[in-house]
């Protein structure tokens, strides 16, 4: 009776101990990474990033419940909500109100939004590289000013319409950028407190006073974006500042079939030239109509391109052909000056700032407006693109780098005839000395009866 009771004891307090063990795991939590180059945890730059955050962050993620990318999203974030615990997730269905989604540009399932302190930031790529730098452009207090053009028939940074660029303006509003509309022509200068001069695309000519004030405020160190279209008149003396000339006609590009386009003067690209702008960018971007841009012999600024058409594409300067039409009619005329490609649609410039504190002066020149249009905003990576633009002209293109956590290659090149003395190994050799070893102790069992 007296090992029984024993028995019975030891029984109750290994329940107990498990019980117990159970109910601390709800309270407690030991997490350890074992995985090449702690492949499943943040890196060391992303957690001294979230440790110097103070408020919470809140993760909203766009993602279907069908499928299994919603618990792939769940682990991606619980990663961040292990340093920092005040990280909080939530999902919203697209399926549920579809027109919603569209309307708040929501056109790619999984598409994730991050909000601090009352800004937010757009993410359709799941990485620690684009979620953490998102963070870090989000952690900035200061509000920056930029300054649209207006006056001339230029886009209108908060208006509506399918031309303008009102939903643009809206994620820079969330990123604590602030549109000011700068009316040239009655104030006659660029105020010293703005961050940065948007030129969106004038319908008429620009007088030589307002050209005069967009080249002064660029000799005073300014940064400048200047969304360029076919067929602009007057700005001719801020091109012989920034080094640019913007070709006749409008780029047509024969690639455009590959990526089901119809209309020959929309040009899409997948790929781009090496720059901090399109580091690591892999999104397709669309553009309608752009014009091509040249660099000057005699430049001050060390400029470099960021988008490039294919080898299929030239500046037709005649009539293109809409969607629907027939387009095979439509040829390269070199005699009207139409230039083969590849052509260069977009220059980033960089020089020493003549401004006091400031390092680099940063301007961009791109030749479509469209792109960033509110018709055009959705498709495909329009919009990162155009805020990467808006963070390397700000100085925001700091960015936190990650280590390449992948495995190491462990893959072995082998000769054909070491490939060859392999599979004789394995399928002639071994069978044998496993025949034969079997043999052998058979043959010796036998001898020993």
């Amino acid at each position: 009776m007296r090992e029984r009771f024993a028995n019975a004891i030891y029984s109750v307090l290994i329940v107990a101990l498990a019980v117990a063990l159970a109910f601390l795991s709800t309270r407690f939590a030991f997490v350890a990474d074992w995985s090449h180059a702690h492949a499943a945890s943040v890196g060391e730059a992303s957690v001294t990033l979230l440790h110097s955050l103070d408020s919470p962050v809140e993760v909203v993620s766009y993602a279907r419940r069908q499928g299994g990318l919603r618990a792939v999203i769940g682990d991606f974030v619980e990663r961040y909500r292990r340093v920092k615990p005040d990280v909080s997730l939530r999902f919203v269905d697209p399926d549920t109100d579809p027109n919603a989604m569209r309307s708040a540009g929501v056109n790619v399932d999984g598409e994730m939004e991050l909000r601090y302190q009352g800004r937010s930031e757009r993410l359709k790529v799941l990485g620690e590289a684009e979620f953490s730098n998102a963070l870090l452009r989000l952690s900035r207090p200061r509000e920056r000013i930029v300054a649209f053009l207006e006056g001339e028939g230029e886009r209108q940074p908060l208006g509506q319409a399918n031309a303008d660029l009102g939903q643009f303006v809206g994620t820079l509003a969330e990123r604590g950028l602030r549109a000011v509309p700068l009316p040239l022509a009655n104030i006659g200068k660029v105020p010293d407190n703005t961050d940065l001069v948007v030129v969106a695309n004038p319908q008429v000519k620009l007088p030589a006073a307002i050209t005069g004030a967009l080249v002064d405020y660029v000799e005073r160190g300014g940064a400048l974006l200047w969304l360029a279209e076919p067929g602009e008149q007057g700005l001719d003396p801020l091109a012989a500042e920034l080094g640019i000339r913007v070709l006749p006609g409008t780029v047509v590009d024969g690639n455009g079939e590959a990526f089901g386009l119809g209309d020959p003067s929309f040009v899409a690209m997948s790929t781009y030239p090496k720059h901090a702008i399109t580091q690591d960018f892999v999104l397709t971007t669309l553009f309608p109509q752009p014009a091509a841009l040249a660099q000057l012999a005699d430049t001050r600024w060390d400029m470099k391109p960021l988008l490039r058409s294919s080898a299929k594409s030239w500046n037709e300067t005649g009539h293109i052909p809409k969607a629907g039409e027939n387009s095979d009619t439509i040829r390269q005329d070199a005699e009207a000056g139409e230039i083969p490609g590849p052509l260069d649609l977009a220059f980033a410039l960089a020089r020493l700032s003549p401004r006091p504190g400031q390092r680099e002066q940063r301007a961009v020149v791109v030749g479509d407006g469209d792109f960033l249009s509110n018709s055009f905003l959705g498709n495909g990576g329009n919009r990162e693109f155009g805020q990467r633009i808006f963070d390397w002209l700000l100085g925001d293109d700091a960015q936190i780098a990650v280590a390449d956590k992948a495995a190491a290659d462990r893959s072995l090149d082998l000769s054909q005839l070491q490939l060859t003395t392999i599979g004789i190994a394995f399928l002639i050799v071994l069978p044998l000395l496993l025949a034969g070893s079997g043999a052998l102790i058979w043959w010796r069992r036998r001898r020993r009866r």
